[in-house]
């Protein structure tokens, strides 16, 4: 018997199975909210302190992605009495070895890094053909004007700054939520699921909205193999491996002068 039956809010999104219209909310709201929170706080201060928009967009998600996390040990405290996990994440058993984890996370992880690249011009066409009306497109569709503006001095240190952040906690933060929390209780679909996951987290980048066709083709890999073996562990692989290495690829890039 649970120590503490959960009710109410907590009993709704703890339920096995979440409607379609809930699982919308849950997915999308998020990526709202770090819009609202970047053009409301994180770039008006990183502008006033002479540091690269990618810093603000590191602030935003920040101060929506902890809270969500936080939320989920709320939920886990609600199941089980105390702050666990257990119950609210699901496909944790591990029922992948870890010599087959490795050796399909790795292909994921190099699948999602090779087209994430390949596809970054049809992001700059999408971006220069629909979005430039943004009141956030001074961004520009490249990975690398996000950077731009600022001295080689201060692009480094953004990316030092934000590497254990976007490169690591806040993806590993985005694979609990949303592969872990959200899709497993999207289970009723079938091989809906993974399918219908992989375009609500397409969506909830409303920060890059020129990325979703690219992300859609890219990121699949990652929600079918989870849905398929049972083990979210493996899109933790594919993004996680995919975010930290670009990130210290660039890091190695503007301390060797090459970008």
């Amino acid at each position: 018997m649970e120590p503490y039956p959960p009710h109410g809010i907590a009993k709704r999104l703890l339920a096995d199975r979440h409607s379609l219209p809930l699982s919308i909310a849950l997915h999308l709201v998020p990526g709202a909210l770090i819009v609202a929170v970047y053009l409301l706080v994180a770039e008006p201060f990183v502008l006033a302190i002479g540091y690269p928009v990618f810093l603000g967009w590191a602030i935003s998600l920040c101060l929506v992605l902890g809270p969500l996390m936080a939320g989920l040990y709320w939920l886990g405290r609600k199941r089980n009495g105390r702050f666990s996990l257990r119950g609210v994440l699901h496909y944790t058993d591990k029922p992948l070895s870890r010599g087959k984890l490795v050796a399909m996370a790795i292909p994921m992880f190099l699948w999602m890094m090779a087209l994430s690249i390949a596809l970054t011009p049809l992001d700059s066409f999408i971006f220069d053909q629909f979005f430039t009306w943004l009141p956030f497109a001074d961004a520009g569709g490249g990975v690398t004007t996000y950077l731009e503006g600022n001295g080689r001095s201060v692009m480094l240190a953004t990316l030092t700054i934000c590497l254990p952040l976007t490169g690591i906690s806040l993806p590993l933060i985005e694979e609990f939520y949303f592969r872990g929390f959200l899709m497993p209780r999207l289970a009723h679909l079938g091989k809906g699921a993974p399918v219908l996951s992989t375009v609500l987290f397409s969506l909830y980048h409303f920060w890059a909205p020129w990325t979703f066709v690219s992300k859609l083709i890219f990121f699949f890999l990652g929600p079918w193999f989870v849905w398929k073996k049972k083990d979210f562990r493996l899109s933790i692989g594919m993004h996680v491996g995919s975010t930290s290495i670009s990130m210290v690829s660039g890091i190695i890039a503007l301390a060797l002068n090459v970008m």
